[in-house]
C-alpha cells in the first residue's frame, strides 16, 4: 500500500475580507491579539486557506469544521483527515493524508548561531554539521532542523520531546532519513526533503514502513517549477 499525500503552498499575503465568514470566532480573536497587524493577516489568511481546504476534501462548509487539540496544542479533525500546517518566509505549506497522521516543517533561511544547533542538535547530527563546509553549514542546519521539527509535529508532542533523542541526516547529498530514535526501530519512518527555493526548504515525516506518493495539489505559479520533494 502507498500512502498518497498532498501538498499545498500558498501565499500568506493579500488581502483577507473573504475569510471573514470562515474563521470561527476564537481564530478572529486570536488573529486580533497580534501586536503586528501584518502578523495578524498573515495568521488569518493561513488559517483561512487551510479550512477551505480541508473543507472541500471533506464537502463540508469551511465555518463549520471543528478543530480538537491535544495537550501539545496540535488540531485535529473527527472526519478521518490528517493534516499539518507550517509557514515561513511569507507562505504556507498544509500536508494531509487520508491515512496516518504526519508532520510538516518549513524555514526561510536566516543567520544562526553555532551554539543553536549545538544546543538542540544530537552529538552526531552536530558533529556531521561541523564538518560541512561554512558555505553549507546553513543548509545542512536548516536540513536538520526542519526533519526534527517533522518528526516531532507527526508524534504530536512538540518540543517537548527531546530533540536529541533522535538522529537525522542532514548532508546535502543524502536523502532524508531517521538514523536512530531512541527506544524505537528508526526504519518505520519515512521522511523527505521539501525544496521550494534556494533559501527556503522542509520536510515532511511520517511513521509507516510503506511508501509514500507525494503530489503538489497547488502552489503560487512562479514557484511550481521550483518545487522538489526528495
Amino acid at each position: 500500500m502507498t500512502h498518497a499525500i498532498d501538498i499545498w503552498i500558498w501565499a500568506l499575503s493579500g488581502p483577507t475580507a473573504q475569510f471573514d465568514d470562515v474563521l470561527s470566532p476564537d481564530e478572529h480573536a486570536r488573529a486580533d491579539r497580534f501586536v503586528n497587524p501584518k502578523h495578524g493577516d498573515a495568521y488569518r489568511t493561513g488559517r483561512g486557506r487551510m479550512r477551505q481546504i480541508l473543507a472541500e476534501y471533506l464537502g463540508l462548509q469551511p465555518r463549520v469544521l471543528q478543530f480538537q487539540y491535544n495537550a501539545y496544542g496540535k488540531p485535529s479533525l473527527d472526519q478521518g483527515i490528517h493534516f499539518n500546517l507550517s509557514h515561513s518566509g511569507g507562505l504556507a505549506c498544509l500536508a494531509m493524508c487520508k491515512d496516518l497522521p504526519l508532520g510538516v516543517d518549513i524555514e526561510a533561511y536566516r543567520a544562526v548561531e553555532t551554539g543553536v544547533a549545538e544546543r538542540f542538535f544530537s552529538t552526531a547530527e552536530f558533529n556531521s554539521l561541523s564538518a560541512l563546509p561554512k558555505d553549507r553549514w546553513n543548509d545542512g542546519f536548516f536540513r536538520c532542523w526542519t526533519r526534527k521539527e517533522a518528526i516531532v509535529k507527526a508524534c504530536g508532542p512538540g518540543l517537548s520531546m527531546p530533540l536529541d533523542s533522535f538522529d537525522v541526516t542532514l548532508g546535502p547529498d543524502q536523502p532524508a532519513r531517521l538514523l536512530r530514535l531512541e527506544g524505537e526501530d528508526p526504519s518505520g519512518w519515512r521522511l523527505r526533503h521539501i525544496q521550494i527555493t534556494p533559501t527556503l526548504v522542509g520536510a515532511l515525516a511520517i511513521e509507516t514502513r510503506a511508501p509514500i506518493a507525494m503530489v503538489l495539489k497547488d502552489a503560487p505559479p512562479e514557484l511550481k517549477d521550483q518545487i522538489l520533494f526528495e
